[in-house]
């Protein structure tokens, strides 16, 4: 088995890394894990409450359950997956059943900022891409599928995302063995990352 972390700020493109790896790969023989399954559950506090969480902080992750079910892997069991609701900020109660593959993608802004997880990856990765992009496509895809407004996600960028992108996710860059910059369609590291997995899925079966 090979479990593969891929980390980068938000909007940095990581779900189009994420998929050009997983096109090259047969179905069955990867599976994909998202850090933002693993928010820990807020069910009891209100609604307002949780919208003035810090989600862009280490501590809303449960990395203690994300290590856990990663382990799971590695003994070849399933797990149930945490389902997610960006719009509710919490957990939905139901969950995923995730079974072992050859290939485990793990992703998300801060799955390179805890050791016990980054001990798990046999190959880590970070993408980058500059403040405007990522803010850019952030504005995008939050308005258009989480149910944001403009000055919503806007104030969440300049009091939360920026800071804790410069105090936790950018230092990451550090931990990882291939940097992926995505301000242009770069198909020459997917390439790299596509023959790394083939040579270690090959050298484990032989």
């Amino acid at each position: 088995m090979l479990i593969i972390g891929i980390a980068g700020g938000t909007g940095s493109g990581k779900t189009t890394v994420v998929a050009q790896i997983v096109a090259e790969l047969p179905e069955d023989e990867v599976c994909v894990i998202s850090q933002d399954s693993y928010y820990h559950d807020t069910s009891d506090l209100s609604f307002e409450d949780r919208t003035k969480i810090n989600f862009d902080h280490p501590k809303a992750i449960d990395f203690d359950l994300l290590v856990s079910h990663l382990k799971e892997l590695r003994a070849g069991n399933s797990f149930e997956q945490p389902v997610y609701s960006f719009v509710e900020h919490n957990r939905t109660g139901e969950t995923i059943t995730t079974f072992p593959k050859k290939v485990i993608i793990v992703e998300g802004i801060l799955i390179l900022a805890h050791p016990d997880i980054r001990e798990m990856f046999d190959i880590k990765i970070f993408v980058h891409a500059d403040s405007d992009e990522r803010l850019i496509r952030r504005l995008k895809r939050d308005i258009a599928t989480r149910g944001r407004d403009l000055e919503e996600v806007l104030n969440r960028y300049q009091t939360t995302l920026k800071p804790m992108h410069q105090q936790f996710i950018e230092p990451t860059k550090e931990f990882a063995d291939i940097i992926i910059p995505t301000n242009r369609y770069n198909t020459v590291a997917v390439d790299v990352i596509r023959s790394i997995i083939h040579q270690k899925i090959s050298y484990t079966e032989s």
